[in-house]
C-alpha cells in the first residue's frame, strides 16, 4: 500500500508542477521578475537576461499540497514532517528573498552574504532545537557498516554545517538549464529510497514528492529554459536534502548521493584559494559545469552528463545504505 502512496506522491506532484507553470510563467512575466545574468558569467548564457525566474515557488507548493495529503493518506503528518517542511519553507522563504531583491534592482545581487548566512543560520538553528525536544540521536553511522560513533554536542555544528553548506551547494550548481532539477531528482530519489528501507514512511513519501515536482519543473526548465526556479528553489532543495540526511540518519552519505553538488562546491573551493594564493586558475570558471561550458561543451551535454554523474553517485549511495 505504502509503495503505491510513493508512486502516487510521484506523480501528484508531477501533475500539480506541470499544471501550474503554464499559468505561473506568465505571471511571473508580468510581473518583470526576470532573470539578471552576471557580467562575469559564460557570453552565451546574456541571452538568458530576462527569462522568468523564482519558479521554485512553483516546486515548493507542489511539494507541500503533495507532503500533506499523502501523509494524511497512507501514513501520518508527524513531526519528521514537520521538520523536513519547515526547513524546505524557510530556506525557500530565504531564497525568495534573495530573488525578490534581485529582480526589483535588475540586478544579480540579492541579499548580502552575511544576512544569507544569518537567515540559514536561524533555520537550522530551529531545526536543530526541534530535534533535541523530540529526542536527539548524536551517533554518526558509517555508510556500509553497522559502526557509529557518538560525537555528542558537535552533532548541533554538524547539523549547521550540513544544512547551510547543501543549500549553498546546490545553488552554487543550478547555473545551467536543467542542471539541478535533473541531480536533484535524482538525489532525492535515492533518498526516497533510503528513508524507506530505514522505516521513516513520511520521509520516504516527502522525498517522492520532491522527486515529481522537480521533474514536473524540468518540462519547462529544460533547455531552452522557459523558468528557472531561482534561489527560492535550490536554497529549499538544498536545506531539503540535508534535513532528509539527517532524519535518516545518513549523515555521511549525503556526500555521496550529493556527490555532483559536492564537487560543484569543491570546484569553487579551489578555484578561489588558487587564485589567492597563486594568482592562477585551476578551471576556465568556476563552478565546474562553466569549465566545461568554456571548453567547448554545449550545455545540453554538460546538463546530461553530471545526471549520469549524479545517478552514479545515488547508485553508490543506494548501495551501501540498502543492499550492502
Amino acid at each position: 500500500m505504502l509503495e503505491q502512496g510513493l508512486l502516487f506522491a510521484l506523480i501528484m506532484s508531477f501533475l500539480i508542477t506541470v499544471i501550474l507553470s503554464p499559468l505561473f510563467i506568465p505571471f511571473l512575466r508580468r510581473l518583470k521578475f526576470g532573470q539578471s545574468i552576471r557580467d562575469e558569467g559564460p557570453e552565451s548564457h546574456k541571452k538568458k537576461t530576462g527569462t522568468p525566474t523564482m519558479g521554485g515557488i512553483m516546486i515548493i507548493l507542489s511539494i507541500f499540497v503533495t507532503t500533506l495529503i499523502m501523509a494524511g493518506v497512507f501514513h501520518s503528518v508527524n513531526v519528521e514532517i514537520f521538520l523536513v517542511l519547515l526547513v524546505t519553507l524557510g530556506f525557500g522563504l530565504l531564497g525568495f528573498l534573495d530573488d525578490y531583491i534581485k529582480v526589483a534592482k535588475k540586478r544579480n545581487l540579492g541579499l548580502t552574504s552575511k544576512q544569507k548566512f544569518i537567515g540559514q543560520l536561524v533555520i537550522a538553528a530551529i531545526f536543530y532545537f526541534v530535534l533535541v525536544r523530540t529526542g536527539l540521536d548524536t551517533v554518526i553511522m558509517i555508510p556500509g557498516t553497522d559502526a557509529g560513533v557518538d560525537i555528542g554536542w558537535l552533532y548541533f555544528p554538524l547539523v549547521i554545517i550540513m544544512l547551510v553548506g547543501s543549500s549553498n551547494a546546490v545553488n552554487l550548481t543550478d547555473g545551467l538549464d536543467g542542471l539541478v532539477a535533473g541531480t536533484a531528482a535524482v538525489a532525492f530519489g535515492a533518498f526516497a529510497i533510503v528513508a524507506y528501507a530505514a522505516s521513516l514512511y513520511t520521509v520516504s513519501l516527502f522525498s517522492a514528492a520532491i522527486v515529481g515536482a522537480v521533474l514536473g519543473f524540468l518540462v519547462f526548465n529544460a533547455h531552452p529554459a522557459k523558468v528557472f526556479m531561482g534561489d527560492t528553489g535550490s536554497l529549499a532543495l538544498g536545506g531539503a536534502l540535508a534535513s532528509i540526511a539527517i532524519l535518516t540518519k545518513t549523515e555521511l552519505l549525503l556526500v555521496i548521493i550529493g556527490g555532483v553538488f559536492v564537487i560543484e562546491t569543491l570546484s569553487v573551493i579551489i578555484q578561489v584559494a588558487s587564485y589567492k594564493t597563486t594568482g592562477k586558475r585551476v578551471f576556465k570558471m568556476s563552478p565546474l559545469h562553466h569549465h566545461y561550458e568554456l571548453s567547448g561543451w554545449s550545455e545540453w551535454r554538460v546538463v546530461v552528463t553530471f545526471w549520469l554523474v549524479g545517478i552514479l553517485f545515488a547508485a553508490a549511495g543506494i548501495y551501501l545504505e540498502v543492499w550492502l
